[in-house]
């Protein structure tokens, strides 16, 4: 079975792993140092890129080369998603104010209590 390189896919599983960690378009191109117009294409699935690139998203959005070019599951993309959440919610946080954080804090010891059953510390 000859496996093929669809840019389309790789391009969503980019903008899917970019939005969950809470970076625009122009925030990516950058860390990638890459133009914006040039990033934005390989999100739509319209252009390639060079190894270095794929290299550089994979690093930035810390996902495997196998899951981005395959979309193909290891088990140390299975450890890196917790890393990843953690990103995301860590990113949520970041850019809130002090009470929202402090919400968000007891709002998270409430969840955690009902799901685990044990009482919040």
């Amino acid at each position: 079975m000859k496996k093929t390189y669809d840019r389309l896919a790789v391009g969503d599983r980019l903008r899917l792993k970019r939005t969950l960690l809470g970076f625009t378009q122009d925030e990516m191109a950058e860390k990638i140092d890459r133009a914006t117009k040039y990033y934005a294409d390989i999100e739509r699935g319209s252009c390639g890129m060079s190894v270095e690139t794929l290299m550089a998203l994979a690093d930035v959005l810390h996902m495997s080369l196998d899951y981005l070019i395959y979309g193909k599951e290891t088990s140390e993309n299975e450890k890196l998603q917790h890393t990843e959440e953690v990103a995301a919610i860590l990113n949520m946080l970041n850019n809130s104010d002090e009470r929202t954080r402090k919400y968000a804090r007891s709002l998270i010891k409430i969840y955690l209590a009902a799901v685990t059953g044990r009482p919040e510390t």
